[in-house]
């Protein structure tokens, strides 16, 4: 079991931790001694238990006042997910119906017909130019 040395408050406490846990160990005892130094910073030097239990009560404050934020989340995402169920179990809306129009065929005919005239006309006039040249 690994001994790690943490300083909190200017003070140094050797504690011991499991193994691969130094990280952690490291990173709650930096939390601990940013209180501890607020502390220090109000009111100077006070006794190394009183500065250890006043640093440990303010983020347990911290702590609840997180943990009332994270049960608020959670309470919003169970409305969001029962609106959700609630939306996925409509029916889903009917059809919506498109009418596109359709061009009579009669008209498709006179088109075609005209454009059969149009490039029999074109064919006429390029013989005539071709014969005149």
């Amino acid at each position: 079991m690994p001994e790690v040395v943490i300083s909190i408050g200017g003070r140094d406490f050797e504690v011991a931790c499991q193994e691969g846990e130094e990280q952690y160990l490291h990173a709650a005892a930096k939390m601990l001694d940013t209180e501890a130094q607020t502390l220090a910073s109000q009111i100077g030097r006070i006794p190394e238990a009183r500065m250890l239990l006043m640093a440990g009560l303010m983020l347990a404050d911290k702590t609840a006042a997180m943990e009332d934020k994270v049960a608020q989340v959670e309470a919003q995402l169970g409305a969001v997910q029962a609106e959700l169920t609630t939306l996925q179990n409509q029916p889903a809306p009917p059809p919506e119906r498109i009418e596109v129009p359709v061009i009579p065929e009669i008209v498709t005919d006179t088109l075609a017909e005209i454009a059969a005239r149009t490039e029999s006309f074109a064919a006429a006039i390029e013989e005539k130019a071709q014969a005149s040249s």
